[in-house]
């Protein structure tokens, strides 16, 4: 039997965000499809500083890359790892991180990282590791059943339950946001997200607002949370 161990209210609002559309939001302006990565990343930036706004939320999981993306190009694929090694090197000097007293996890496949990603990475955990007051998951070359299968593979000979133990990502989401219109999760923290609220918004990423957010966060404030019951 599955222990139900989803966050409580003293722990805080975990959101999970599927940011979606930034390769259509490019090419609707005529751009590269690296500018729309780019512009995503810092939505992304501009997204962090809202939730810090919000006292409930104390834990963030963004899906910045999954393992099916990496069939994409090699030319896409360049740019998008630069893209994530420059905004995690940003993030490893970035003064906000300490005063809002953020910990950064930058979790996936590692085997898969290029090598520059993940000297960056290692450096950002370290630096970060000692804050509590929020929780950052950068989610790259990650896919849940990738991280459910490896979970089960550890819990063989244990109770079921137990698999939470060795999962990337402990702590059970409250909110899945999903821009750019498509409602299904695609591999995003199936098991994390098993009573989650799912909220799908067709606004692509780079153009996600803060007057989308709040009606989002008013939304899910009445939701009804019976898990099962």
């Amino acid at each position: 039997m599955f222990k139900d161990n989803r966050t409580s209210s003293k722990k805080g609002i975990h959101i999970g965000i599927i940011p979606d559309g930034n390769r259509r939001f490019a090419r609707r302006g005529n751009r590269d499809v690296w500018e729309g990565h780019l512009q995503g990343a810092k939505k992304t930036e501009e997204f962090l500083d809202w939730c810090t706004e919000y006292p409930e939320i104390k834990r963030v999981s963004i899906y910045a890359l999954s393992t099916e993306n990496l069939k994409r190009s090699k030319e896409e694929l360049d740019d998008l790892w630069k893209i994530y090694t420059e905004q995690l090197r940003k993030v490893s000097t970035d003064p906000l991180i300490k005063e809002k007293g953020i910990q950064i996890r930058v979790l996936g496949d590692t085997a898969l990282w290029r090598p520059d990603l993940k000297d960056v990475a290692k450096e950002v955990v370290k630096s970060t590791k000692h804050y509590s007051k929020y929780i950052l998951n950068i989610m790259l070359a990650y896919g849940s059943k990738l991280e459910i299968n490896n979970a089960v593979k550890k819990v063989v000979g244990k109770p079921l339950y137990s698999v939470d133990k060795f999962l990337m990502v402990k702590e059970p989401l409250d909110l899945v946001i999903r821009t750019g219109g498509q409602h299904r999760l695609s591999n995003f923290m199936l098991y994390q997200a098993s009573y989650a609220e799912l909220y799908f918004t067709d606004t692509l990423w780079p153009e996600f607002t803060k007057k989308e957010f709040d009606k989002i966060m008013r939304w899910y404030r009445d939701q009804e949370k019976k898990f099962g019951r």
